[in-house]
């Protein structure tokens, strides 16, 4: 019998324990449990240096939000990580770094705009918490099919997100197209977190002219701040110029320059 293995990922440590023992029940299911983002991708790596990587992944959607400061719960382990990583995070990295695992978001609430979010970072399937062990039982083995797997009463609304976030992609793509060859190469710096002398220096310009390229940049992308232009950039696929001079950094809500 072809087993499936699976790891749950919640930081509400009742939640997970129950979740995983009654998957572990199931005769072809072996189970495993994390309480953060990290401590997932750490066991995603254990599991595949000893040759049984994980099948499935089943993320709760509000992941990192008792780190954060919001619910009490305690960890499933306890974790000296330095940083928080959300559900939706994890799943992107996931599904970047490890296409052949299926992730499946879990979620206390319909949520359209996160479910897209989700599907968008490369998610299989969004279930509700409050479903039956069969319904997630079906979801965990459809996904392995290849099957997309969401709730019909989130499906206009989800496809309704998408369609949008299409639609803003379009539009960022066609303003991105606007900008001259040099424009956009210093786009690319601004998108690497590189500030105004730091540009000039690797376009070999002078910081007046790349001031003038920068300004030309917001007006014709139609925004007002280097935060905003840098998430223009990243929606219409724009990605950092290659080997950055200096690491991203904000300040006040404004890219350190």
């Amino acid at each position: 019998m072809a087993r499936i293995r699976v790891l749950v990922v919640d930081d509400h440590r009742i939640f997970a324990e129950s979740l995983a023992a009654a998957l572990a029940a199931e005769p072809d299911v072996d189970v495993s449990a994390a309480g953060s983002g990290p401590a997932a991708l750490r066991a995603l790596e254990r599991a595949a240096a000893e040759g049984r990587g994980y099948d499935v992944l089943l993320v709760d959607a509000e992941l990192g939000a008792v780190a954060a400061g919001g619910a009490h719960a305690v960890p499933v382990h306890r974790q000296e990580d330095a940083g928080v990583v959300d559900g939706i995070s994890l799943v992107a990295g996931v599904s970047s770094g490890r296409p052949a695992v299926r992730s499946v978001v879990l979620a206390e609430k319909d949520d359209p705009r996160a479910a897209a979010r989700a599907l968008q970072a490369g998610a299989s399937g969004w279930v509700a918490k409050d479903c039956s062990l069969q319904r997630l039982l079906a979801v965990i083995r459809g996904v392995l099919r290849d099957e997309t797997h969401l709730p019909p009463a989130l499906l206009t609304g989800v496809l309704r997100e998408l369609t949008a976030a299409r639609k803003h992609r379009t539009e960022s793509e066609r303003l991105v197209e606007s900008l001259t060859p040099r424009e956009r190469e210093v786009l690319r710096c601004m998108v690497a977190g590189l500030g105004r002398k730091a540009v000039a220096e690797r376009l070999f310009l002078s910081p007046h002219t790349v001031r003038t390229h920068m300004q030309n940049v917001l007006g014709k992308l139609g925004v007002h701040s280097t935060l905003a232009a840098v998430a223009l950039a990243r929606r219409a696929g724009v990605g950092p110029a290659e080997h950055p001079l200096g690491d991203v950094v904000e300040r006040g809500g404004q890219l350190a320059q």
